[in-house]
């Protein structure tokens, strides 16, 4: 997905197994948030800092969705933990994530494996990729401020 492409209609299933769609959220833009895994420092991080910016998000016209492979059940826990006010799709088929071409290659402490590349889709009130923040431009103890400029 680039900017200027259409969002699929079908997003997933949150974490209590409700199916999220594009419609949901007509007349708002859609911050779609990929992550790499719950509760670690990162992704706690970049999930907190939306958390705390959430209700100024709201103000402005946004929706925040979260999406990692997770399931369901870790996310109600990630979800609870953190009191997060947002869904978090368990894209546990890795469907969205290879529809948004976020899966790939990743390396750390010298290994290399397959995992979401920490990106974020600004989706406009139309359903149409508005801009795309990537893993090396993103700040994850201020990514509600990159979003909001």
């Amino acid at each position: 997905m680039k900017i200027g492409d259409k969002a699929p209609e079908i997003l997933g299933r949150d974490e209590n197994g409700q199916e999220i769609k594009m419609s949901d959220f007509k007349g708002k833009k859609l911050v779609l948030y990929f992550y790499p895994k719950d509760s670690t420092p990162g992704c706690t991080n970049e999930a907190c800092n939306l958390r705390d910016n959430y209700e100024r998000m709201l103000s402005k016209g946004y929706a925040v969705v979260g999406v990692s492979v997770q399931d369901e059940k870790s996310h109600r826990r990630f979800i609870e933990k953190y009191q997060l006010p947002f869904p978090l799709i368990a894209d546990t088929e890795h469907t969205l994530v290879e529809t948004f071409g976020v899966w790939g290659e990743k390396k750390m402490a010298g290994r290399t494996y397959m995992g979401t590349i920490r990106t974020t889709f600004i989706i406009d009130e139309n359903g149409v990729v508005e801009d795309v923040i990537g893993p090396k431009q993103i700040k994850v103890k201020e990514h509600a401020e990159q979003i909001l400029g």
